[in-house]
């Protein structure tokens, strides 16, 4: 049965990123539009016709759509209308530079989240643990951006410790690249971590309210190990929804600290793509956005699976 629901979510998956493709290609159809960017102020109507003509840009709309399906089946999103260079290889050396981002980003908020929840959780009611929840209520109020400009400031421009943007290859220099990609990991995954770390309290809260763990206590075991043995598994999967959440919220937030700090992954390329018109690149960098999105929720709903046995001997009744 589980391979039931493996089958099951793997074609609700493509079914939505079928609708996503068609959705994500009518919003951004312009026509002859392109041949008019291409052309300047200066193309007369009956230039912008012929080169409209010559990149095909008349054809029927699902004509074009089935055209660009098929090429991003295969792997390939076609040629930019401005540079004139294929878009599959900048997008997959933008993709690559965002998922070192998005991953640090996320490590960091776990760090910051599952200890800062689970002690504010076990404090409930002291004054420490009202510390605790004061500063995840701070970091939820304080915007990425906010934080990440207040970071350069500090640690770049006053302090000097770290470089305030640029990106160095993993492979060409390792101490360089993890120097120039702290910030960017800390502004992004701090203000997440606030966030999650409230939802991991909430769900420990919620466990230690449970029959199993206040019997685990009278047993002798103390909060800390009682929560540890028996209620993590418990409280992780509500907060596994919110991880899903909170994935997809850094890889949009992602486009932000691109820019601030000049990393050239596909949130940055976006916003230039979009700022020159590109619209075929914009098209490629916005579909692939939205299927890392549904593939994280996909990857949740599975883990879901992993997680909680219930949901197994439920699916298989």
């Amino acid at each position: 049965m589980v391979l039931w629901q493996l089958i099951r979510r793997s074609l609700i998956f493509a079914a939505s990123a079928l609708v996503a493709s068609l959705l994500i290609f009518w919003v951004l159809f312009a026509g002859c539009l392109p041949a008019q960017v291409q052309l300047g102020v200066t193309g007369s109507p009956a230039d912008v016709a012929a080169l409209c003509s010559e990149m095909g840009l008349d054809r029927p709309f699902f004509v074009q759509y089935l055209d660009w399906l098929g090429g991003v089946l295969h792997g390939d999103f076609g040629v930019s209308y401005i540079t004139g260079a294929p878009i599959t290889p900048t997008l997959v050396d933008q993709l690559s530079v965002s998922l070192w981002l998005i991953t640090g980003g996320m490590l960091v908020a776990l760090v910051i989240a599952v200890p800062l929840g689970t002690v504010s959780a076990l404090r409930n009611g002291r004054p420490d643990g009202y510390v605790l929840a004061g500063v995840s209520q701070l970091g939820v109020a304080i915007p990425s951006f906010l934080l990440a400009i207040l970071l350069v400031l500090v640690f770049a421009v006053t302090l000097g410790w770290l470089p305030a943007n640029g990106y160095v290859v993993p492979a060409d220099d390792p101490v360089e690249f993890l120097r120039h990609m702290i910030l960017p990991w800390v502004s992004l995954g701090a203000v997440q971590g606030a966030v999650l770390a409230r939802y991991v309290r909430s769900a420990i809260l919620d466990e230690m309210g449970q029959d199993y763990l206040r019997t685990a206590r009278a047993k002798g075991l103390t909060p800390g190990r009682a929560l540890a043995r028996h209620g993590m598994r418990n409280a992780a999967i509500p907060v596994l929804t919110v991880i899903g959440v909170n994935l997809v919220t850094v890889l949009v937030g992602a486009v932000i600290i691109e820019r601030i700090f000049t990393i050239p992954g596909i949130g940055k390329g976006l916003a230039d793509a979009a700022e020159r018109r590109d619209l075929l690149t914009v098209q490629a960098q916005v579909m692939v956005i939205v299927a890392l999105a549904l593939l994280v929720s996909l990857l949740v709903d599975l883990a879901y699976t992993v997680i909680d046995p219930r949901l197994r001997v439920r699916s298989a009744r």
